[in-house]
């Protein structure tokens, strides 16, 4: 059995992983990166926010259209995390799974 040098290894990686990456999930390269840095800053937003238990709501994005999950303690609480994940630019919609749980 011939051993491939790291070199080769690494291209034959690359070489498969690519269209992987380029079809994951309908997005591009491009589409995957700005929905991370969203997701980050929808998160980050939340966290800095006296008002929102940040640490409570999950944060996904899929080609801007941030989704909001956990929990909340008031319908109020709801509102603002929602209207902080709207004032992020790239977002183009916000959905809300929040439980509302005193």
């Amino acid at each position: 059995m011939k051993k491939f040098n790291y070199t080769t290894l690494m291209l034959l990686l690359v070489a498969l992983m690519t269209p992987l990456l380029l079809t994951a999930c309908g997005k591009s390269v491009g589409e995957t990166i700005d929905d991370a840095t969203i997701t980050t800053r929808v998160k980050t937003s939340l966290l800095n926010d006296e008002q929102v238990g940040g640490l409570r709501i999950d944060v996904d994005t899929f080609k801007g259209v941030v989704t909001l999950s956990g929990r909340v303690k008031s319908k109020e609480e709801e509102a603002r995390a929602i209207a902080l994940a709207r004032k992020i630019g790239g977002v183009t919609d916000v959905k809300s799974t929040l439980q509302i749980q005193p």
